[in-house]
């Protein structure tokens, strides 16, 4: 009996420790620790709604609920996509993130606290680089944007590293492509550390990869979703127009057991999301043109089968 109380003990602690390294609460247990841990991470009480670190609410209750209180300021977070062809979505998310962490240090009186953007190589050539422009009209500053364009893997984690003991940057966002295997868990933690002891927000940008080990305090699954028709002034649709973008996000680690998802929609003139109910399966086909014209079929006419073509036995001689 001693030795299961024995065992039973010891894997209590074991799953404490790794809550406490994970900083999410575990069910069941209450503890109260007055202490932070080495790492830099605050330690709570079960229950206690406060996490005792900086974070910036995105202005949906839903959200902001999964992530407890809002886009953590002083850690990792990681945002994936699962295929190359949502590489955008993915990007778009990330980039809407940066202008909310711009626009909060503007209001902080800090405007040229600039955004690192770290794209390896790899994950540039597949998804291409950011556009100014594009960016400049989606809400980020680009006059504050630096873009960093490493070969390798190894050096755009040196270039992360770095820039988070550097308090100048509003938010780091690091683009890899894949699960590369120099991006492991201890590299995620020694990244989310430095993070949280620089107390800047880091945005890893997993292009085309899938669920992994990691030390992220939230990872997010981003899809792009059918964007919605743009409003008229009298509060009509206007017909066939394309609206702000519209994003399905996937709440794959977070305070919830289980993946919740929810669609966002993107202002960048007001710089904040909205939420939105999807569209149905109807509604986000392409809708048949009132002009249509009736599509020819080559195979029309034909009997159902193919006609036999017999045997070939030689190709005639070329003279």
């Amino acid at each position: 009996m001693a030795d299961n109380a024995v065992q039973r003990e010891t894997v209590l602690s074991l799953r404490e420790t790794i809550a406490r390294i994970e900083n999410r609460r575990l069910a069941g247990v209450v503890k109260t620790v007055k202490a932070a841990d080495p790492a830099g991470f605050r330690l709570r009480q079960e229950g206690t709604p406060a996490s005792g670190r900086k974070v910036l609410p995105l202005g949906i209750p839903d959200l902001d609920d999964l992530l407890e209180g809002g886009l953590p300021l002083e850690g990792m977070t990681e945002i994936r996509n699962a295929q190359t062809r949502d590489a955008g979505a993915a990007a778009g998310f990330a980039t809407a993130l940066g202008a909310l962490c711009q626009r909060a240090r503007q209001q902080k009186g800090d405007d040229g606290a600039p955004v690192l953007w770290i794209s390896q190589s790899l994950a540039s050539t597949e998804a291409g680089l950011p556009y100014g422009l594009g960016l400049s009209a989606y809400g980020l500053d680009i006059r504050s944007l630096i873009l960093s364009l490493p070969r390798t893997v190894k050096d755009a984690l040196w270039i992360a590293e770095t820039a988070l003991s550097v308090s100048a940057f509003c938010a780091v966002i690091l683009e890899i492509r894949g699960n590369p295997a120099s991006l492991a868990l201890s590299e995620s933690r020694r990244l989310h550390v430095r993070a949280r002891a620089g107390r800047i927000p880091l945005l890893l940008l997993r292009q085309s990869g899938h669920e992994e080990a990691s030390s992220a305090f939230f990872r997010l699954h981003i899809e792009p979703a059918p964007a919605r028709e743009r409003p008229l002034p009298d509060g009509s649709m206007l017909c066939g127009s394309i609206g702000h973008p519209v994003f399905h996000v996937i709440a794959e680690k977070s305070r919830s057991p289980a993946p919740v998802g929810l669609f966002l929609e993107w202002n960048p003139h007001d710089r904040r999301f909205y939420p939105v109910e999807p569209l149905p399966a109807a509604a986000a086909a392409d809708p048949e043109p009132a002009h249509s014209v009736a599509r020819l079929s080559a195979s029309s006419g034909r009997p159902g089968g193919a006609e036999p073509l017999g045997h070939l036995l030689a190709f005639p001689r070329a003279s």
